[in-house]
Formats: structure tokens, sequence, C-alpha cells
């Protein structure tokens, strides 16, 4: 997920330099929504990992 976040920001600068504002607007929303997800996400993996009593994976 955090790879897709960081695609679609790749897309919107690529948008930008060629001057699609919308489109690079519309990519940077959807790259902060999964960015978002992916910490919630996280945070939710770790908190149940500690609560079962295991070691976070390295």
């Amino acid at each position: 997920m955090l790879g897709w976040a960081v695609f679609c920001l790749v897309l919107a600068l690529i948008a930008a330099i060629l001057g699609f504002g919308g489109l690079a607007g519309t990519f940077v929303g959807i790259a902060k929504l999964l960015f978002f997800v992916f910490i919630a996400l996280f945070a939710i993996s770790l908190l149940v990992n500690a609560l079962r009593g295991r070691r976070p994976p390295m």
C-alpha cells in the first residue's frame, strides 16, 4: 500500500511538471489517502501484535 502511495505521488509530480494541475491534485489526494490508510493499518498491526505478546517483525 505504501508503494501505491509513492506511485501516485510520482504520477502527481509528472503531471504537475507537464502542466496537468487538476490531474496532479487528484493524484496527490489519492497518495495522501493511501498514506494515511497505511499508517492506520500499521499502527493497528503493532497494537494487535503487542496485545498478543509477539515481537514486531524485523
